[in-house]
C-alpha cells in the first residue's frame, strides 16, 4: 500500500442510491412565485420613496495608455488624477455605517487588462495582519481585499480574486450566488506592500484570462475589504447582513469597458511530467516520463474549449483520511486540475441546503455527475488518453459539455464517458436545467443517467432584503440490469438570513437509482429534513453573534415504509465573540434513532446485531481565534452510543511564524465501549508549509489511521517561474505499523514526481 496517493480512502463503502409528491413541488413554487411578484401588487401603496431594490452602484472605469508597473506602488501619474470609486461601507460590526479605516479604490484599464489599485489605509500599520503567502491560501484570518468580476452581468457567476498584505494569489470561479470553487488558476497578477499608512495592492487582470460577451460595456463589480482584527468587513455594493460576498446579484457596476482585446483567445500549455515508484514490496524501482498538452480555446467570447492530451495529475493533492462509522457512503472531494475548473456549470439542485458549521448533514446528498468516477476506480488510478470540455454562455443559457477517454489497465477497459448539462436562466437568480450523462467506471457495465432541476431564487422576498433559495430535481437512472425502480425526486426550500435562518428538504432515493457517472448516500429511502435557526447580534459581552439551532432530520424506508431513522440535533447556545474566539457549543444535544435491518459491521470484529437504538449525545466545542499566533479548538462529543457508550475527541492546534511558516496537528479519536466489542478509531494529521514567496511554496502533509494501520506522508513543492509557468515536485513515502501495533513502522511504497508546465498565450 502504502505510499500516500490521490484515491486513497478508508472505507469508502460502495452506495447506490428513487417519487417525491409532485403537490409538494407545484406548492413551493408558486408560494415563491407570489413571493416574488406580492410587491409588484403593492408597489401602489409603499410610502413615497421606498424603494423596492436599492439602486445598483456605478463607477466609471478609466481608460489609460500610460504603462503601469505592478510593483504595489501606484506611482504612475494616472493613479492620483483618475476618480475612485467612492467609498466602502461597513457591512459589520456596525452595518450601513463609515469603516473605521478608509479605503480607496481606483480602477483602470487599457486594451489588454483591467488594473485595480487599493490603497488600505490603517490607524495602527504594524497590526495589519497577513499570515499567509502561499498560492490559493486560506485568507479567513488575514486582512484582505477580494474582487468579484460578473463579466457577463447575469447576477450569478463571476471571476474571484483576493489577496493579504503579504501578497497572497487567491483566485477562483464564484457561481451560483453562493459557491467558490479555487481550484482554477488564471494568469494574472497582484503586488502588496506595506506603508506607513496601512497598505497597499495593485491588481493587473488581462482580458485574456476572463471570458466575456463582445460589446458588452457594463460589468458587474464587488470589492470587501476585511479588517481582521477588529472582525470589519467592509463592501462597495450590498453591506447588509442579509448579503454574503458571493451572492453576486448583490454586486455593483462598472461601466465604459471598450476596446477591449482578447487576442485569439488561444491557450497552449504542453507539459513534461515524470515520476520514480520504489515498491517496498519487492525492492523494485520504476521509472516514467511522459508529455502532454492542455489546450484552451474561446470559441467566442463567452464561449470556451478546453482539451487535454495524455493527461497527468502528478502534482494533485492526496485525501485526507477518514474512517467511516456510519452506515453510508463518505464523500471525498475532487481534487484533479481538469475536472475542477468551470465544475460549477455541472452542479445540480439535488444536494444540500446547506448547514450551519458544527450541524451534520443529511447524509444523503445526491451528484448526478461526480468527476471522481473518472479516471480513478476502487482507489486505483486509471489514465486518461483525452479529454475536452465545452463551458460558457450563450445568452441567459449555461452550457456544460464533457468527453473523456480513459486508457484500459489490467483492471478495467478502456471507456469513453459523456456529460452534458444546459440551463436556463430567468428572473435575476432563477433557472431551469436538464444535466445527461453516458458511461460507467466498472468492467462490463454501463449506464446513463438523466433529469432536470430547478432553482428559484431571490433576494427581494416580499420587497424586503430578504433571501429565499427553493430547488426542485428528478432524475433517472438506466443501468445494465437494473430494475424499473429508477427514479429520484427532490425538493427543497432555504431561507438563509443573518438573524433567521430555516430549511426544508424532500428527497426520495429508489435502490434501482444508481447513476453510473454519480454519486449517492443512501439508498431506499425517503428523507424529510426541517430545520430553523435564530441567529441575534447582541450588544452585550462583546459577543458579535449568537447562534441558536434545531434541525429534525427522518428517514423512511420506500420497500416497506418504515421507519429507519430520526434525528434531533440542538444548538442551545453558540457564541462568536468581537475577538474571534467562540464557543461553538456548551452542550449541544443530539437524539438519535436507529433501525438496523440487517447486521452493521461498525468496526472490524464488532457487529451491531438488526434492532432498533435509541441513543442521546452531547457535545461541546471551544475555538480560539485564527489571527493569533497560537490558535485551537478542542471539541468533545459524549453519551450513548449504539447499544453502549463512546467519547470523541477532536482537537486541533496551530502554530504560525507569518507569513513565511504554518505549522497544524490534528487528532480525532473515538473511543467506543459496546457489548459486542470495545473498539478506538484514531486519524492524526500533521501540516507542516512554508512559502518563501507567493510564488514559491512547500506543502507537507503527514497522516495516520489505526484502521488501515498505514502511516504516510506527501511532500509538495510549487515554483511559479511566471504566471502560467510552473514547476511542481510531490515525494511520497509511506509506512505500514506492526500488526501488534507500536511505534514499530516497516517501509513501503516510495514515489517522486516532477511536473513542468508552460503557457503560450496567443
Amino acid at each position: 500500500m502504502q505510499t500516500e496517493s490521490f484515491g486513497n480512502a478508508i472505507d469508502q463503502r460502495p452506495a447506490a442510491l428513487r417519487s417525491l409528491g409532485r403537490q409538494v413541488v407545484s406548492f413551493t413554487a408558486v408560494s415563491l412565485w407570489m413571493g416574488l411578484h406580492a410587491p409588484v401588487a403593492g408597489v401602489a401603496a409603499a410610502q413615497p420613496g421606498a424603494s423596492l431594490k436599492p439602486a445598483t452602484r456605478s463607477a466609471v472605469v478609466t481608460a489609460t495608455t500610460a504603462e503601469i508597473t505592478i510593483d504595489g506602488v501606484l506611482d504612475e501619474p494616472i493613479w492620483s488624477s483618475a476618480p475612485k470609486i467612492g467609498d466602502l461601507i461597513q457591512r459589520q460590526p456596525r452595518t450601513g455605517q463609515a469603516p473605521t479605516e478608509k479605503t480607496e479604490v481606483t480602477l483602470l484599464y487599457d486594451a489588454n487588462n483591467l488594473y485595480v489599485g487599493v490603497v488600505a489605509y490603517d490607524s495602527e500599520p504594524q497590526k495589519v495582519i497577513g499570515t499567509q503567502m502561499a498560492r490559493d491560501a486560506v485568507l479567513s484570518s488575514d486582512d484582505r481585499i477580494e474582487i468579484l468580476l460578473d463579466t457577463f452581468r447575469d447576477q450569478r457567476n463571476a471571476f474571484y480574486f483576493a489577496t493579504n498584505p503579504s501578497g497572497a494569489m487567491v483566485d477562483g470561479l464564484a457561481f451560483t450566488n453562493e459557491q467558490l470553487n479555487v481550484n482554477w488558476d488564471a494568469i494574472w497578477q497582484v503586488r502588496t506592500r506595506r506603508t506607513g499608512q496601512g497598505w497597499v495592492a495593485e491588481f493587473a487582470i488581462p482580458f485574456k484570462s476572463l471570458s466575456f460577451p463582445a460589446g458588452q460595456s457594463e460589468w458587474g463589480f464587488n470589492l470587501s475589504r476585511h479588517v481582521y482584527r477588529k472582525l470589519e468587513d467592509n463592501r462597495w455594493s450590498g453591506a447588509s447582513l442579509q448579503t454574503q460576498f458571493l451572492q453576486v446579484s448583490e454586486a455593483g457596476e462598472i461601466t465604459r469597458l471598450v476596446g477591449l482585446r482578447q487576442g485569439i483567445g488561444l491557450d497552449v500549455r504542453p507539459f513534461v511530467a515524470g515520476n520514480w515508484l520504489h515498491t517496498g514490496a519487492t525492492g523494485t524501482n520504476a521509472l516514467k516520463g511522459k508529455a502532454g498538452l492542455d489546450i484552451f480555446y474561446n470559441i467566442t467570447p463567452s464561449l470556451k474549449l478546453t482539451g487535454t492530451l495524455n493527461t497527468d495529475f502528478g502534482e494533485t493533492e492526496v485525501d485526507q483520511r477518514q474512517i467511516n462509522l456510519s452506515r453510508y457512503s463518505l464523500f471525498l472531494p475532487e481534487k484533479r486540475s481538469f475536472f475542477l475548473e468551470d465544475a460549477g456549470v455541472f452542479n445540480f439542485a439535488s444536494t444540500g441546503p446547506g448547514t450551519p458549521g458544527g450541524i451534520p448533514s443529511a447524509g444523503a446528498d445526491i451528484f448526478p455527475f461526480f468527476s471522481r468516477q473518472i479516471g480513478l476506480l476502487s482507489g486505483q488510478e486509471v489514465p486518461l488518453d483525452a479529454g475536452v470540455k465545452l463551458t460558457g454562455k450563450a445568452g441567459r443559457t449555461d452550457l456544460g459539455l464533457l468527453g473523456v477517454g480513459t486508457r484500459g489497465t489490467s483492471f478495467v477497459e478502456g471507456k469513453t464517458f459523456l456529460v452534458g448539462r444546459i440551463r436556463q436562466n430567468f428572473f435575476e437568480q432563477s433557472y431551469v436545467g436538464a444535466i445527461f450523462t453516458d458511461g460507467h467506471p466498472a468492467r462490463g457495465m454501463s449506464g446513463r443517467t438523466y433529469g432536470v432541476d430547478m432553482r428559484l431564487a431571490t433576494s427581494r422576498f416580499l420587497g424586503g432584503s430578504r433571501n429565499l433559495v427553493v430547488d426542485a430535481y428528478g432524475l433517472g437512472s438506466a443501468n445494465r440490469g437494473a430494475t424499473d425502480e429508477d427514479w429520484s425526486y427532490g425538493v427543497a426550500a432555504r431561507y438563509p438570513n443573518d438573524a433567521y435562518d430555516a430549511q426544508i428538504a424532500l428527497r426520495e432515493i429508489p435502490k434501482g437509482f444508481q447513476p453510473g457517472l454519480g454519486f449517492v448516500q443512501r439508498e431506499n429511502v425517503r428523507m424529510l429534513r426541517v430545520a430553523g435557526s435564530y441567529n441575534p447580534r447582541p450588544n452585550f459581552l462583546k459577543i458579535q453573534q449568537m447562534f441558536h439551532d434545531v434541525f429534525y432530520t427522518r428517514f423512511e424506508r420506500l420497500d416497506t415504509g418504515r421507519l429507519e431513522s430520526w434525528d434531533v440535533y440542538v444548538t442551545p447556545l453558540d457564541w462568536h465573540f468581537q475577538s474571534g474566539d467562540s464557543i461553538h457549543a456548551i452542550l449541544d444535544a443530539n437524539f438519535i434513532y436507529e433501525r438496523l435491518f440487517e447486521p452493521f459491521v461498525i468496526s472490524p470484529g464488532v457487529v451491531l446485531a438488526p434492532g432498533e437504538y435509541r441513543f442521546t449525545r452531547f457535545k461541546s466545542v471551544f475555538a480560539t481565534a485564527a489571527k493569533r499566533r497560537v490558535s485551537g479548538s478542542v471539541n468533545v462529543t459524549w453519551g450513548d452510543y449504539w447499544s453502549g457508550t463512546a467519547d470523541q475527541i477532536s482537537t486541533s492546534v496551530t502554530y504560525k511564524l507569518p507569513p513565511w511558516f504554518t505549522f497544524s496537528f490534528n487528532a480525532n479519536q473515538t473511543f467506543a465501549r459496546l457489548p459486542e466489542g470495545r473498539f478506538t478509531a484514531r486519524i492524526l494529521t500533521s501540516t507542516a508549509n512554508c512559502a518563501v514567496s507567493p510564488f514559491l511554496s512547500f506543502s507537507n502533509l503527514i497522516q495516520y489511521d489505526n484502521r488501515s494501520r498505514s502511516l504516510g506522508w506527501q511532500s509538495r513543492v510549487r515554483w511559479t517561474l511566471q504566471s502560467g509557468r510552473d514547476l511542481f515536485f510531490v515525494f511520497s513515502q509511506g509506512w505500514m505499523q506492526d500488526p501488534g501495533g507500536g511505534p514499530r513502522f516497516t517501509p513501503q511504497d516510495r514515489k517522486g514526481s516532477t511536473k513542468f508546465q508552460y503557457t503560450f498565450r496567443f
